[in-house]
């Protein structure tokens, strides 16, 4: 079983972000993926106990700015689009602002979990074989949240921080 957590939408919000990065650790997480609007390079940094994989949310102007920041914390950027195998789940995730690219993703049928942000609202939702997962959001959301997910078994946990 490999836990990983799933944040979206810090938008350089650093109290709330070391919150949630309180949270993680408090539950475990083995790695994390960050579903973009990033805001500011200091908020990669934060996310050092871990393996995290970023992409670029359409709030995320200065994305060479970002990526260098990325990979000199030695994580990893995916650009708009990442996509992983943990415990053979197929996992594609990106921000979401594309809603036509979101939707194609998940009614693809390809992946076993699509994560996205952007709408700072929590989203589980089974479509056929992929469970599509939004986090909510850490930054200017009522409640602020993160979420987990066990695999291989996909189960969620929504935390609010």
């Amino acid at each position: 079983m490999t836990l990983l957590g799933i944040v979206s939408d810090t938008h350089g919000d650093i109290v709330r972000t070391r919150a949630a990065v309180q949270m993680l650790e408090c539950l475990e997480v083995a790695a994390v993926l960050h579903c973009g609007d990033i805001g500011t390079p200091e908020i990669i940094s934060l996310f050092a106990a871990w393996p995290t994989h970023f992409v670029f949310g359409n709030c995320d102007h200065d994305r060479q700015t970002l990526a260098r920041a990325i990979e000199n914390a030695g994580q990893t950027c995916h650009g708009t689009f990442g996509q992983l195998d943990f415990e053979g789940v197929r996992i594609a995730w990106l921000h979401g602002d594309d809603a036509e690219l979101l939707e194609e993703t998940i009614a693809g049928g390809d992946w076993n979990l699509v994560c996205h942000g952007h709408t700072h609202v929590v989203r589980q939702e089974q479509r056929g074989n992929t469970l599509v997962l939004n986090p909510g959001a850490v930054h200017r959301a009522n409640p602020h949240t993160i979420a987990t997910i066990e695999l291989p078994d996909r189960i969620v946990n929504v935390v609010g921080i």
